[in-house]
């Protein structure tokens, strides 16, 4: 009987226990050497899609001449997600937004870059010339991100850079659980052609040439639950000791108790 008590015992640590290599984020599986090559072919440039929020702010020489083509001000900084909301340009299902003055321009599919173009373009045929010094700057408004599952925070985010891995989206959440599992992280994207759904390794350094390893506006991602979790005995040794001699504690006292009875 305490053969099969140890051997039961050893069993669980074995199949419970959440091992370290499980764990550890970017891992060089495969290879003895420390650095770690990655391609910069995964961070290509943002294309614009619909349902985006841009920011455009024009400048120039004399800034009353410009002031009509901007949004209105209320006189703060504010750069809370809400105020970029109503501030901002949310391209539509035809993929425009509306400037003032200047009317719909078409973005859909156009990188940050040559939306600026554009609309310096426009500007300087119709409005202005070159001396004016027209000065156009055209941002995203956030990286925003939602993230459920086996997660410190879950829930929707923005991150206000221009680009951002889904490491930093992770931490930025409180970093997955310790029965999450970080070998297959789920990433569905929004494409112009509808939605995709990739799983990214993050134990294994090779995810930073990923194309995924960077995340987008409005990516989903969901961090699956370890067999661990549900096996419920306990995700480290002492935890998985202690899940087991409680068990045993009640089937002794059970045993006992219908002997005395």
């Amino acid at each position: 009987m305490k053969k099969i008590i140890v051997f039961a015992i050893i069993a669980s640590l074995f199949a419970s226990c959440i091992p370290n290599k499980d764990l550890v984020y970017l891992q060089n599986k495969g290879t003895n050497s420390s650095a770690i090559e990655v391609t910069q072919e995964a961070s290509k440039p943002y294309r614009v899609q619909t349902n985006d929020i841009i920011t455009i702010s024009i400048k120039a020489l004399d800034q009353k001449l410009v002031d009509m083509f901007n949004p209105s001000e209320s006189g703060s900084t504010e750069t809370s997600q809400q105020g970029l909301y109503f501030k901002g340009f949310t391209v539509d299902d035809h993929g425009n937004i509306r400037i003032p003055v200047l009317g719909e321009l078409n973005v859909l599919g156009f990188t940050l870059d040559e939306i600026r173009q554009k609309v310096e373009k426009q500007l300087l045929d119709e409005y202005f010339k070159a001396e004016a010094n027209i000065f156009v700057t055209v941002k995203l408004a956030g990286l925003r991100y939602t993230i459920n599952g086996e997660i410190g925070s879950p829930g929707t985010n923005v991150l206000y850079q221009d680009r951002a891995t889904i490491m930093e989206a992770i931490a930025n959440s409180g970093d997955i659980t310790i029965t999450g599992n970080r070998k297959e992280v789920q990433i569905i994207r929004k494409f112009p052609h509808g939605f995709e759904t990739h799983s990214i390794d993050l134990t294994d350094a090779k995810s930073m040439n990923s194309p995924y390893f960077y995340i987008q506006p409005n990516d989903y991602i969901i961090v699956k639950p370890l067999k661990q979790k549900s096996w419920g005995t306990g995700t480290t040794g002492v935890q998985t000791v202690a899940t087991i001699v409680s068990a045993l504690s009640l089937v002794t006292t059970a045993i006992l108790l219908s002997k005395n009875l």
